[in-house]
């Protein structure tokens, strides 16, 4: 008898360019899914600090200091080995080159990135205009500057085994994912 073998789509992208669109596509077909920022909400709410850029981007460099830079993998591995017991993972929000590698040596082939990219000005926009957590455009900037040179999260969407591009809209995009939900289908 074959066991089955569960998969993991990473999702991974800047700041404003659809991870959460691309994340809801995949949980509305049935994958669970695990927000790498679930950590860091949760630091702040024990800390009783504000959620905001200034206070998530300090609690997130101290959980790397601690735990190295492959923290949010570190953290979030048994939750992701215990939802993949039984059926398909979505991960939201794989930052560091550090966590790929790690997530890539425990998971192998089962392993899928897949990269949201959307142009910075059009990213800063929604950023704007987002009702939680909303981004000034030098707040956005910022992160964008701090992830990239910090967190190294260029590595894992240079990486990407799919790259989405979400230029025109949610529902192109939402169309995009259930091509690749089609085809991991047909992978099995």
């Amino acid at each position: 008898m074959r066991i089955r073998s569960f998969k993991i789509v990473a999702v991974v992208g800047l700041a404003g360019a659809g991870k959460s669109v691309v994340t809801d596509a995949f949980i509305r077909k049935g994958w669970a899914k695990v927000r790498f920022g679930d950590v860091t909400d949760a630091e702040l709410r024990q800390r009783n600090l504000p959620v905001n850029e200034k206070n998530e981007r300090s609690v997130r460099e101290e959980l790397r200091r601690r735990h190295g830079m492959a923290a949010y993998a570190i953290l979030n591995r048994p939750r992701i080995d215990r939802l993949l017991k039984s059926g398909n993972v979505v991960v939201d929000g794989l930052y560091s080159w550090e966590e790929y590698k790690l997530l890539k040596r425990a998971y192998g082939d089962r392993l899928l990135i897949a990269a949201v990219y959307a142009p910075p000005a059009l990213r800063y926009s929604r950023l704007a205009q987002r009702k939680v957590r909303p981004l000034s455009l030098e707040e956005a900037a910022g992160r964008d500057f701090a992830e990239i040179e910090r967190i190294n999260k260029g590595g894992p969407i240079a990486m990407a085994d799919i790259t989405l591009l979400n230029v025109k809209g949610k529902r192109v995009l939402a169309g995009a994912v259930r091509s690749i939900l089609r085809l991991l289908a047909l992978e099995r």
